[in-house]
């Protein structure tokens, strides 16, 4: 059962992340400490067709979340980072943080794990997005469907509508999203 979490701080974890100069440790206290941050969560690195989706229109949006107040754009997985790394750079994705949780703490204490043993995946995360202010879970869009249905309202466009109803989205994107959205239910 989901609970809405939306009001309370994001959970207390540490992420170890590779770097030039080896393995550190990042806080969630440091990831969203004094910035706004988008958030987006996927059942893993190349879980295709919907999370390479999900993935290219948060990069495609970047700019325009950016405009209108969004520091940081983060792709969390339950996945090793090299996973996570060999799919940003297929994708191209070169707009979007990404994070690994590779023992799924994150995503457990966000009450967002889901058992895909069935599927030959394990434990992964939940499809989802939120906005984050200064540590502080403003709003989470979960999707409600099954993992392999089109993200309907973790998407970036969900996000930018929640932001600034108003904000014009990006042009190209949104007629790659029409393209993808009409071969997928074909």
């Amino acid at each position: 059962m989901l609970c809405n979490r939306e009001g309370d701080r994001v959970p207390q974890v540490t992420f170890r992340i590779p770097g030039e100069e080896g393995w550190h440790d990042l806080a969630t206290a440091d990831l969203f400490a004094h910035k706004t941050v988008v958030v987006f969560a996927v059942p893993g690195a190349f879980t295709c067709p919907y999370s390479p989706i999900q993935l290219l229109e948060y990069n495609e949006y970047a700019a325009t979340l950016r405009a209108h107040g969004v520091d940081d754009i983060v792709c969390i997985s339950v996945n090793d980072p090299f996973s996570l790394a060999a799919w940003a750079q297929e994708e191209g994705a070169d707009q979007v943080r990404f994070i690994a949780d590779v023992k799924g703490d994150f995503t457990r204490a966000m009450g967002m794990m889901v058992n895909l043993s069935d599927q030959g995946m394990g434990q992964r995360s939940r499809r989802y997005s939120m906005l984050v202010n200064d540590g502080v879970m403003i709003k989470i869009f979960v999707e409600r469907e099954s993992l392999e249905a089109m993200p309907v309202v973790s998407n970036a466009e969900t996000m930018l509508h929640y932001i600034n109803p108003a904000a014009e989205k990006p042009e190209q994107m949104s007629v790659l999203m029409q393209i993808w959205r009409s071969l997928l239910s074909a």
